[in-house]
């Protein structure tokens, strides 16, 4: 080809084409945001703007992060850089019942802040400065003139669609149903959506994710109200349009899953794409990750087309004082984040009827539960009391002769938030990653990126994911090629879910990532505090230096030798809204 036929041009690195075939040393060519080329030998680039040496590096198609919270971030931050650091070229909003469409600034600031743990108080303003829409086409309108960091895909939020239609209150009542003329505005709403290019709808089952505000304080989201009658009128506009509905089972009824399962199945219908938070192998639980996984795999052998979200490292929490949302799944720990302030949770943590129950809770093994209910599992992290950093609750218990409930509750009540403590909760063993990422019944995504500002969103979940498999073939023992993987990550995801997006072959739009795969020996799992953009907050993120060299969106630079460009959130050009393919 002719000198100074490219914008970009990526010499000799080992290319991923996104479908799973074999990779191969490459040189790339791209040309107004498309790949120009994808040659065996060197392309000429004499008076190329940009030249990038992937020697000795790998060249994938960006990644995809399917299980986002970004849907504040993005209007006020819309670089969403913390995930285009790590390689994440295209993003999912409106997961779990919660986007910020349909509903008004406070509504939608309610449902959202409280679960998410983003504070309200920084939310809100957003929301009631910049809102200027309440129907999905809107929406999209107001997106495609946001300057995109990644690519932007949605879901619908039933929650957000019922309070939109309903109202905050009504749709938080038990007694209170749809009307017929509310549920044909539902339904008018949703085919909106579908015709507007989301990709589906997400509800919500899970009754200890919880509302913030005055008005609805503590009651769970919307979407838990509904009736599977209203689901199911939902789903047949999903069906008809092929998109896919993402849903979480109430963890206190790991048996509700089946209801979900029923729905997918085709027989007389069309099947209905759906995927289900989430697959993971919990200490508290050894019995849901085998059923999880056999009930998959039966409604697949049936016809229907189900996937499990599954999270491919351990699955850690950060808690600060009681705030934690698993304390949610027994009645103990409910009453007192039902609370407000330290005062009201003091008085409630020192009664001794309460602390009762707690203990009562607390040992009662063989209930449903994520949370292990074990504080000898309980690491402080940061405490006033600086002795007690390192050990667990239960070695500080049985030092000062007390019950490990009592001793928690002390601490909590003489240290508040300032006591600091983690915990695994699941994905705990190697081996059974291993195992999982290997079912075919799953999407490997889950990363919560955007929310839990002090808990842990998983923003490189992909990186950990490439590490895992590069250790079983450097082990010699591969449970998956790279090549497999990075399809998983990539071309998988994307079609499964219906995009233009995930591969990087001539004529495709040219987002993708160079990496250095030695620099993926590092500790991925270790945590520090980033700078959360235009929110004035600090957050718990990964930083992995020397991984990720250069990402390109749209066939711009966003990521340059491991920096942000700073002109990624400002600068049209970059992501797009990515429509469902019709």
């Amino acid at each position: 080809m002719a000198a100074s036929t490219f914008d970009v041009v990526i010499t000799g690195g080992r290319y991923f084409d996104g479908t799973g075939g074999p990779s191969a040393i490459r040189h790339i060519g791209i040309k107004d945001g498309r790949i120009a080329a994808v040659s065996e030998t060197p392309l000429l680039y004499d008076g190329t703007p940009k030249v990038i040496d992937a020697a000795g590096h790998w060249i994938t198609p960006g990644f995809l992060d399917t299980h986002t919270h970004y849907d504040a971030e993005m209007i006020v931050a819309p670089s969403l850089s913390e995930s285009v650091r790590h390689g994440v070229t295209t993003v999912l909003v409106g997961s779990c019942s919660l986007s910020m469409i349909c509903s008004e600034a406070e509504d939608a600031s309610d449902i959202f802040t409280r679960v998410e743990t983003v504070p309200r108080e920084k939310v809100l303003p957003i929301l009631q400065q910049q809102k200027t829409w309440n129907t999905p086409k809107q929406w999209v309108e107001f997106v495609q003139k946001q300057p995109l960091g990644p690519n932007l895909i949605s879901f619908l939020g039933h929650s957000d669609l019922r309070v939109g239609t309903m109202g905050l209150l009504d749709s938080t009542d038990r007694k209170v149903k749809p009307t017929e003329t509310q549920m044909q505005k539902m339904e008018a709403t949703l085919t909106e959506a579908m015709e507007a290019g989301f990709l589906g709808l997400s509800t919500m089952c899970l009754k200890w994710d919880k509302i913030d505000g005055d008005r609805a304080w503590s009651k769970s989201l919307p979407s838990t109200y509904a009736r599977w009658s209203e689901l199911r009128r939902l789903n047949k506009i999903l069906r008809k349009y092929r998109r896919v509905h993402q849903g979480a089972p109430n963890a206190a009824n790991p048996l509700q899953i089946f209801e979900y399962l029923i729905e997918t199945l085709g027989w007389i219908r069309k099947p209905l794409k759906t995927t289900l938070i989430a697959l993971i192998d919990l200490k508290g639980n050894k019995t849901v990750r085998p059923m999880a996984q056999i009930s998959s795999r039966l409604v697949n052998w049936l016809g229907g087309a189900f996937r499990w979200q599954l999270l491919p490292t351990p699955f850690t929490v950060y808690a600060d004082g009681i705030d934690v949302v698993f304390f949610e799944e027994f009645g103990a720990g409910e009453m007192a984040l039902d609370l407000r302030t330290q005062v009201e949770r003091n008085s409630l943590l020192q009664n001794e009827d309460y602390r009762r129950q707690f203990r009562k809770f607390y040992g009662q093994k063989l209930s449903p539960r994520v949370w292990q209910r074990d504080f000898g599992d309980a690491i402080i992290l940061e405490c006033p009391d600086a002795n007690l950093v390192g050990k667990n609750f239960d070695e500080v218990a049985r030092t000062r002769k007390v019950h490990v409930v009592d001793l928690f509750l002390d601490l909590v009540v003489q240290f508040g938030q300032q006591l600091r403590w983690y915990t695994t909760v699941g994905n705990h063993k190697r081996e059974v990653i291993r195992e999982l990422v290997q079912d075919k019944n799953t999407l490997i995504t889950f990363s919560d990126a955007g929310a839990h500002i002090r808990n842990m969103a998983f923003y490189n979940l992909p990186l950990r994911f490439l590490k895992l498999i590069k250790e079983t073939i450097d082990e010699g023992k591969p449970i998956m090629s790279m090549e497999h993987a990075v399809w998983r990550l990539t071309g998988e995801q994307a079609d499964w879910l219906g995009i233009d997006a995930g591969k990087i072959r001539v004529g495709d739009r040219a987002d993708l990532v160079v990496l250095n795969p030695d620099a993926l020996n590092q500790n991925l799992e270790q945590v520090t505090w980033g700078e959360m953009e235009n929110f004035g907050l600090q957050r718990l993120v990964n930083r992995n230096p020397g991984v990720v060299k250069h990402v390109l969106i749209n066939g711009k630079i966003a990521v340059e030798d491991e920096g942000v460009r700073p002109e990624l959130g400002k600068e049209m050009g970059y992501g797009q809204f990515l429509p469902a393919r019709t």
